[in-house]
């Protein structure tokens, strides 16, 4: 009995047998997904670039910028932080009216957002937008082939409808470096004019050129844009409009590139301008 208590303690040892390499991680998953989502944003791009015409490619465009607002009425809600207009006074951002007790406005609804003021204008809105969607074929019917088509962009604006002809790297408005049209200019201003005619607003014409890529001694962008405006202007009296319409001709030079560019063929361009009445002077 004395031995076996004074036996030695038996002691089994067990020895922890891992199989394989073990667990590597999954943080290569996370960096595959990551590129392949990258790729699909990629082509995406791709397609949108090939499938879209410039004035939507524009609106995509604006709709990402966040100096742009989405929404044309100004910001706020009937919370806490409610308001009734961002040019109030004594008040926040609400309805967007745009009118205070020191600057009243005699309706509730500003042209900044979008809405018309009063019947008279809502019929120069539906007029415009009917010609502008007559121009691009919006409603189905084209009034403008697509090769023509290529050298138009429209926009509202609070001045009117614009409608900008301009040229491309293929084919130009005008002879080079003068205020010779062009036969592509002439079935332009020809389809511009009839649809011109869907409404009764006055015409302004605008001239833009491209800058020169050097300066020179005498700079020709002045008397070119002007010449050229003028030679829109005389195509446009041809047409069957009322040239009593016409209310102004003007050159702008280099001045207002439509490119980031300026030496670009995109800023060689005539604006037509549909005006809306409250951007005409009175008496003119």
């Amino acid at each position: 009995m004395t031995g076996q208590r004074n036996a030695a303690p038996i002691v089994v040892k067990r020895k922890k047998v891992v199989a394989g390499g073990g667990h590597h991680g999954g943080a290569w998953k996370v960096a595959y997904a990551d590129f392949v989502t990258a790729m699909m944003a990629f082509f995406l791009l791709m397609w949108l670039l090939n499938a879209t015409t410039e004035q939507q490619r524009d609106g995509i465009a604006d709709y990402f910028n966040p100096t742009v607002p989405i929404n044309r009425i100004s910001g706020g809600g009937d919370g806490p932080f409610g308001g009734e207009s961002i040019l109030s006074e004594s008040t926040l951002a609400l309805n967007g009216s745009g009118a205070s007790a020191n600057n009243p406005m005699q309706t509730a609804r500003p042209r900044s957002d979008g809405g018309p003021q009063t019947p008279e204008e809502a019929a120069e809105e539906a007029a415009l937008r009917e010609a502008e969607q007559r121009l691009l074929a919006y409603t189905g019917e084209s009034a403008i082939s697509d090769k023509l088509r290529r050298h138009v962009v429209t926009r509202l604006s609070d001045e009117g409808l614009v409608i900008e002809l301009f040229d491309t790297d293929e084919d130009n408005l005008f002879r080079s470096e003068t205020a010779d049209p062009a036969p592509l200019l002439r079935d332009l201003i020809a389809v511009v004019a009839e649809v011109a005619a869907l409404a009764t607003n006055r015409i302004a014409v605008n001239g833009h050129v491209r800058a020169y890529p050097a300066p020179l001694r005498h700079d020709p962008a002045w008397d070119l844009s002007t010449a050229r405006a003028e030679a829109a202007r005389a195509l446009i009296a041809d047409t069957p409009l009322d040239p009593g319409r016409l209310h102004r001709v003007t050159g702008y030079a280099d001045r207002r590139p439509a490119s980031t560019d300026p030496t670009a063929a995109r800023n060689n361009r005539i604006e037509i301008v549909l005006l809306r009445r409250s951007a005409v002077m009175p008496g003119i």
